[in-house]
C-alpha cells in the first residue's frame, strides 16, 4: 500500500516508518520543515527514517505545500501520527492553538483523498486523553496535552460519520527504545552509565509501558487490518502494566548486565498524586506478536545507549 505518515519524526512515528517499510508498504513521511533545520535526536532519527521513506520536506499537515502532496497522487491509507506536543506537561499548553494545528485544513485534505481512492485513516492517540483505557474514575484528561488529543479525536470522529471514511484509532501508552526522548527511561540509563543513582519521585503510579519495536509490530498490523474495516474501530496495545518503581526495577535487571554497571535505584516517597493513579491500555499484544523477540529488544535499548556514552 501507499501510506502517508505525518509525525513520522518523531520517537515513534521513525519505528511505525520503519515497520511499514519492512512489510512492503511505500512510506511517504512529509517533514513540518527542512532537512537542514533538524538537530540532535530528531536529526538522527530523520536520518534514519530517510532510508526507510520518502521524505518531503518543508510540508507541515494542512499547508498548501501538503495539498501539493496530496494532490500528486492516489493514496492508500492516511497515517495521521503528527501532533503539537510541545511541553506536554505544561499546564498552560495550549489547547484550543493544538487542536487547531492537529486538524488544519482536514476535511478539504480528507475530501481530496478520498476523490483519490483513500481506504481510510489511522490516527493516533494516547492513554492520557479523556475517556481512554482504563484507571482511576472518571477517565479524565490527565493533561491539557491529553484533552488537546481527546478533542482531535472527536473531531475526526465527526468527519468519519458525516464524511463516511474508515477511521481507526491506535491508543499509544509509554513507549520505550532507542530514539526515544529525554524522559524516564533515558533518565534511568544515563545516570547509571554516569555511575549515579536516580531517584524516582513516583513509584506508585502505574502505567503501562511498551518497548517501540513490539508497539510498531502492532501498529503496523493495525494500518494493514484497515481496508477490511468499517465505520470506526480502535486498538489499545497493552505490555507491562506495574507501577513506575516496578518498572523501574524492571529495567534495572535488564540494563545492568547489557550495560556492565550497575543500576541502583533511589525510590522517594511519593508526595505528588496530581495526576490519576492508575491509566493503563486495555489490549495485551506481548503473546500476539509472534515475530518479536524480547530479550533482541532489551539488547538494542542497551546497546544504543552504549554507542552514545558521553553525549
Amino acid at each position: 500500500m501507499k501510506i502517508l505518515l505525518t509525525g513520522a519524526s518523531s520517537f515513534t512515528g521513525l519505528w511505525f516508518a520503519r515497520r511499514l517499510a519492512a512489510a512492503g508498504h511505500r512510506v511517504v513521511a512529509p517533514l513540518k520543515g527542512a532537512r537542514s533545520e533538524y538537530t540532535g535526536l530528531r536529526k538522527e532519527r530523520v536520518t534514519e527514517l530517510s532510508r526507510v521513506a520518502e521524505l518531503v520536506e518543508s510540508c507541515p499537515f494542512g499547508s498548501s505545500a501538503f495539498t501539493d502532496l496530496v494532490c500528486s497522487g492516489s493514496w492508500d491509507i492516511l497515517c495521521q501520527h503528527a501532533s503539537r506536543v510541545g511541553d506536554y506537561r505544561n499546564p498552560e499548553f495550549d489547547v484550543a492553538a493544538a487542536l487547531a494545528e492537529n486538524t488544519h485544513n482536514l476535511a478539504p485534505i480528507l475530501k481530496l483523498m478520498l476523490d483519490r481512492g483513500l481506504a481510510g485513516v489511522v490516527l493516533t492517540g494516547t492513554v492520557f486523553e479523556q475517556d481512554e483505557g482504563a484507571g482511576d474514575a472518571p477517565l479524565r484528561a490527565v493533561s491539557p496535552y491529553g484533552l488537546s488529543k481527546g478533542l482531535t479525536w472527536q473531531y475526526y470522529r465527526f468527519l468519519s460519520e458525516t464524511m463516511g471514511f474508515t477511521l481507526g484509532k491506535f491508543v499509544i501508552p509509554n513507549p520505550f527504545g532507542p530514539y526515544e526522548e529525554p524522559r524516564f527511561c533515558n533518565f534511568l540509563i544515563r545516570s547509571w552509565l554516569r555511575g549515579e543513582a536516580p531517584a524516582v519521585r513516583t513509584p506508585d503510579y502505574v502505567r503501562d509501558n511498551v518497548h517501540v519495536d513490539l508497539l510498531s509490530i502492532a501498529y503496523a498490523d493495525f494500518v494493514e487490518s484497515l481496508p477490511r474495516e468499517r465505520g470506526q474501530f480502535r486498538y489499545n496495545p497493552s505490555l507491562y502494566v506495574e507501577t513506575q518503581g516496578a518498572f523501574a526495577t524492571r529495567l534495572a535487571a535488564e540494563m545492568a548486565p547489557r550495560l556492565g554497571v550497575a543500576c541502583p535505584i533511589d525510590f522517594l516517597e511519593q508526595t505528588d498524586f496530581s495526576e490519576p493513579k492508575t491509566r493503563i491500555n486495555t489490549d495485551k499484544i506481548g503473546e500476539t506478536a509472534s515475530s518479536w523477540s524480547e530479550s533482541g529488544a532489551w539488547d538494542a535499548h542497551a546497546a544504543f545507549y552504549m554507542d552514545r556514552q558521553g553525549e
